[in-house]
C-alpha cells in the first residue's frame, strides 16, 4: 500500500493542482493579486498542457511513447534524488553576494525590465558553457538527448544541472544589484515561459509567434537550439529576450530548408534513459583515463566537447571549418 501512496504523491506533486485547490478552499479570491496566488494559479498549467499534448497525440494517432520515456524516467529519478539532496544555491548565493553591488535597481517598471536583462545575461552565460565546456555539457546533454520535442522534455535535466546554472545566474543578478524580491518574480516568469517553449509541433506547428518572434525567443527558436544540425548547433541560448543572442551573434531562426533534427550528435537509443542521463560522462571518464598526461586530461573536463589530445577536434566550429573548407 505504502507504494501506491508514493505513486499518488508523485502523481500530485507533478500536476501541482494542491496549493492551487487549498486557495480555492480558502474562498479569498484576492489572494490571486498576489505574488504567491498568481504562482499557484499557473502552477498547473503546464502539467495540463502535457495532457493536452498527449491526448492529441493518442487522437491523431501520432503518439510515440518512446518521445517521452527519457523525460519520464528523468522526472522520477531526480524526484527520488530530492529526497536526499536539497541544494538551495540560489539562498547561498543571494546570502553570500546580496549588499556586493555598487547599486540595487528600483522596484518599478524600469529597474525589472533591467533586472530581466540582467536575468538573461546571466542565463546566457549559464547556458553558453553548458555547450562549450565538456564538464557542463555532461550536466546539459540529458536536455538534449531525446530525439523530439514536446512539453515532458523541459523536466529532463541531470539533477545537478540546477545548482551549477543557479550559481552563475543567481552571483551575476546580485552583482548587477537585482534584489531578491524581483529576482524570484523574474525566475518564476522564466522558469514558466522556459517550459512553454519546448511545446511539441503536435500542438503549435507554426513557433515562430509572429511579430513577438522578433523580440524574444519562442517555441521555434528553442526547437532550433534543441536540434544537431551543424546549422543550428550553439545558438539561441537566452529564453526569453533574445538581446544577448543578437549581442553576441547566436542568434538563428528555424529556417524553411532546414528541417530541424532533434539531438545530440552521438548515436542515443531514444528509449535509454541510462544512456541519456549518464552517457556522456562515461565518455568523458573514459577520454580521461585514456589521455596523456595530466595537461590534456584536466583539458578534456574544460575544453568543449569534441575536443581531442590528438588534433583530431569535432567541436562544433571544427565541423562548420571544415565544412567551410569543402565548399570553398
Amino acid at each position: 500500500m505504502e507504494i501506491f501512496s508514493i505513486i499518488i504523491d508523485q502523481v500530485k506533486g507533478f500536476l501541482n493542482y494542491q496549493g492551487l485547490l487549498e486557495l480555492i478552499q480558502k474562498g479569498d479570491y484576492s489572494v490571486f493579486k498576489t505574488y504567491d496566488g498568481i504562482v499557484q494559479l499557473i502552477a498547473p498549467l503546464l502539467p495540463i498542457v502535457l495532457l493536452i499534448e498527449l491526448c492529441r497525440g493518442v487522437v491523431f494517432s501520432k503518439l510515440e511513447l518512446v518521445d517521452y520515456k527519457i523525460s519520464f524516467f528523468t522526472y522520477v529519478f531526480n524526484s527520488i534524488i530530492g529526497r536526499f539532496i536539497s541544494i538551495g544555491m540560489t539562498m547561498y548565493c543571494i546570502g553570500l553576494l546580496e549588499g556586493k553591488s555598487i547599486w540595487i535597481l528600483p522596484m518599478n517598471a524600469w529597474g525589472f525590465i533591467l533586472g530581466y536583462i540582467a536575468w538573461e545575461f546571466g542565463h546566457f552565460w549559464y547556458h553558453f558553457l553548458a555547450h562549450k565546456v565538456r564538464l557542463f555539457w555532461c550536466l546539459h546533454s540529458t536536455h538534449h538527448a531525446p530525439s523530439s520535442m514536446n512539453l515532458s522534455i523541459s523536466w529532463a535535466h541531470f539533477f545537478l544541472e540546477a545548482p551549477y546554472a543557479d550559481i552563475i545566474r543567481t552571483s551575476i543578478c546580485m552583482l548587477l544589484g537585482v534584489p531578491p524580491v524581483m529576482l524570484f518574480a523574474i525566475m518564476f516568469i522564466d522558469g514558466t515561459w522556459g517550459s512553454f517553449i519546448h511545446i511539441g509541433d503536435s500542438l503549435i506547428k507554426k513557433a515562430d509567434l509572429g511579430i513577438l518572434g522578433k523580440f524574444i525567443l519562442t517555441p521555434s527558436h528553442h526547437r532550433v537550439h534543441h536540434a544537431k544540425n551543424l546549422k543550428y548547433m550553439d545558438t539561441n541560448y537566452c529564453n526569453l529576450l533574445n538581446i544577448w543572442d543578437r549581442i553576441f551573434k547566436t542568434y538563428q531562426p528555424e529556417l524553411v530548408e532546414e528541417k530541424v533534427v532533434y539531438g545530440i550528435t552521438r548515436e542515443v537509443d531514444p528509449g535509454n534513459f541510462t544512456d541519456a542521463y549518464f552517457g556522456e560522462i562515461v565518455l568523458l571518464a573514459k577520454d580521461i583515463y585514456q589521455a596523456p598526461g595530466l595537461v590534456n586530461k584536466v583539458k578534456y573536463l574544460f575544453m568543449p566537447p569534441g575536443w581531442s589530445h590528438t588534433g583530431e577536434h569535432k567541436t562544433v566550429s571544427a565541423l562548420r571549418a571544415a565544412e567551410f573548407t569543402n565548399h570553398s
